[in-house]
């Protein structure tokens, strides 16, 4: 249910902006999305999962927050971030 390290891993490499970036907003909100994606998985499965629901609930708030920063601090890495996860349709 939750994200391997592997996968992980792969995530951070493919957002980091440099080689040990790990904390930027972009590697969050990347390694978030994935995390939300793999909830929303387990969560079509098991629909009584009411704790799970609230984590997925967390995540999706903490992820808007970060986003939200993000476009305020820089529009441009806001605008390929979201085109590179495809957030907003």
């Amino acid at each position: 249910m939750d994200v391997t390290v592997l996968e992980k891993s792969e995530v951070i490499k493919q957002f980091a902006l440099h080689s040990t970036d790990v904390g930027s907003p972009e590697v969050k909100i990347a390694v978030l999305t994935k995390r939300i994606k793999n909830l929303a998985k387990h969560l079509q499965k098991s629909k009584k999962d009411v704790h799970s629901r609230k984590g997925l609930i967390d995540m999706i708030n903490k992820r808007k927050k970060l986003l939200r920063y993000l476009n305020n601090e820089d529009n441009n890495r806001y605008l390929q971030i979201v085109e590179k996860l495809e957030l907003r349709k």
